[in-house]
């Protein structure tokens, strides 16, 4: 029999906060870019309405196997229920038993923006201010948090698919202490903007390249499959830079890469990882006024990182419950 943890999503926000979630994936990065990790195929499935079902396994120094299981739903959103529903299963490093399960989106709604924030702590302006967060759901809220927490965010606007009944600008400005504005338009949010996030799951461009404004470094989080694509053409052929979480993964499932790529538009050779730039092996931005553009898909690394310093954390407070299997 193997005693496993089982962390609800309670306890995984009682001991995983965007500090330690940060730090997680600059370690879990920076393993990528030293070629120290190990990182399985990303596997996708196809269900109805738009929905996918995923599972990721990987390995960083130090840790057992970690695996996540779950699933994006779109429809979930008008039903009251989170989009994406997961399970972490943490296997013990020396004898691969199972130590701890736990629920995961929770890790994946922490870990994502924080992951964004990691990437644009090397992409962005230094001095980036505007921030425009396009989607409101889980995502969009914890994306406006984490660009706080590397850049001096003094404005964002948001951009809603129902703005009349949105109340993330009102909620985040009493929590961060930030103005914070519901845009009219996707258009007026992105125009003038610093960092852009995108954080959907459309199927259509949401975000346009002629909007862009020199400098702008424009972050992709609902662009995971190739069907999804957040941003057009013009936003990479803009870029001076593109840049994604794992380029093999990419160059199968991150749409607007995908869609270049197919359009003779992008060499894949142009596609640069994050992993090393954060190692400090490759250089991040190289001018002030290059539009930069990150496509993170998301990749097991980021799982595994997570998972070993919330079960660390939890044994440590006491945290979860303990069961014989």
């Amino acid at each position: 029999m193997a005693d496993v943890l089982l962390l609800s999503a309670a306890d995984v926000r009682a001991v995983f906060d965007l500090p330690a979630a940060i730090a997680s994936q600059r370690a879990a990065f920076g393993a990528l870019g030293r070629k120290e990790a190990r990182l399985a195929p990303r596997l996708l499935l196809d269900g109805p309405d738009g929905d996918v079902a995923f599972c990721y396994v990987s390995r960083l120094p130090g840790t057992g196997t970690v695996a996540k299981f779950g699933s994006v739903h779109p429809g979930n959103a008008a039903r009251g229920l989170p989009t994406v529903a997961a399970l972490v299963t943490v296997q013990d490093p020396a004898d691969g038993r199972p130590i701890a399960i736990i629920e995961g989106e929770a890790v994946t709604t922490l870990r994502t923006s924080a992951a964004s924030a990691v990437a644009a702590d090397h992409l962005a302006v230094p001095d980036a201010s505007r921030l425009a967060v396009i989607g409101c759901g889980v995502q969009g809220r914890a994306h406006v948090r984490a660009m706080a927490a590397v850049r001096p965010i003094g404005r964002v606007s948001v951009a809603c698919r129902h703005p009349d009944t949105c109340t993330v600008a009102a909620e985040l400005s009493d929590e961060l202490g930030t103005p914070i504005e519901r845009a009219a338009s996707v258009r007026e949010a992105v125009e003038g903007a610093q960092i852009v996030v995108t954080a959907t799951t459309s199927a259509e461009p949401v975000v346009l390249g002629s909007w862009l404004a020199p400098g702008c470094t424009v972050l992709s989080v609902g662009s995971f499959a190739p069907d999804r694509a957040e941003v057009d053409d013009e936003v990479l052929t803009r870029a001076a830079a593109i840049v994604v979480d794992d380029v093999p993964t990419a160059l199968d499932h991150a749409g607007p890469v995908v869609a270049a790529v197919r359009a003779g538009h992008l060499s894949p050779g142009e596609v640069r990882p994050l992993g090393p730039i954060v190692a400090g092996l490759a250089p991040g931005r190289e001018k002030p006024g290059d539009i930069v553009f990150y496509n993170s898909v998301g990749i097991g690394v980021q799982d595994t990182a997570a998972a070993s310093v919330i079960v660390e954390r939890a044994r440590e407070a006491g945290v979860g419950r303990h069961v014989e299997l």
